[in-house]
């Protein structure tokens, strides 16, 4: 018989596993007007699977006790699959962080993970709300998951280069 740590440790292990094979760490890049450089970074966890295969992505919330599980696509979109995700920085920072630490991810997504966990970290310390650490954040983001197939190239420099109301004003641009 497997004795009940030994099991937890198993299940962490498969749960990294898995993401591993069919989860994400990302920072989204969206406008946001409300902020400082009209730009903001949305740190986000996400998993993807089948409906009929929904049970792992239970156990993850269960296993993380944070996040939700929703349809992966809008309403009417011939994608029928299911996302759990976990967007709120104290969840990733208590829950998700810390687990991948503890179980890590053994393919190249460590990397991945790693930086992911670096952003979250420094935007908790305030970094992201200074222009220097925005930037620093944002280069990173921009890097991470292959450079983002769905990402404009244009991206970095069009954010850097002031096209935001704030950042037009900026002495230091």
């Amino acid at each position: 018989m497997i004795a009940p740590d030994n099991q937890q440790e198993r299940l962490g292990d498969y749960l990294a596993g898995y993401v591993d094979g069919e989860g994400s760490f990302h920072v989204a890049v969206q406008r946001n007007p409300s902020t400082r450089y009209g730009w903001q970074l949305v740190p986000e966890f996400h998993v993807s699977q089948n409906p009929e295969r929904a049970t792992v992505l239970r156990l993850l919330q269960a296993h993380l006790q944070c996040g939700r599980i929703q349809a992966n696509a809008r309403s009417g979109g011939r994608d029928r699959s299911l996302v759990y995700v976990v967007r709120g920085r104290a969840d990733l920072l208590r829950n998700v962080i810390p687990f991948f630490e503890r179980h890590p991810i053994l393919s190249e997504k460590r990397r991945e993970f790693e930086t992911f966990a670096e952003i979250v970290r420094a935007m908790e310390r305030g970094e992201h709300l200074q222009r220097e650490g925005f930037e620093r954040l944002l280069a990173l983001a921009l890097r991470m998951n292959g450079g983002g197939r769905y990402r404009r190239a244009d991206w970095s420099s069009r954010i850097l280069r002031g096209h935001t109301p704030d950042m037009r004003s900026d002495p230091c641009a």
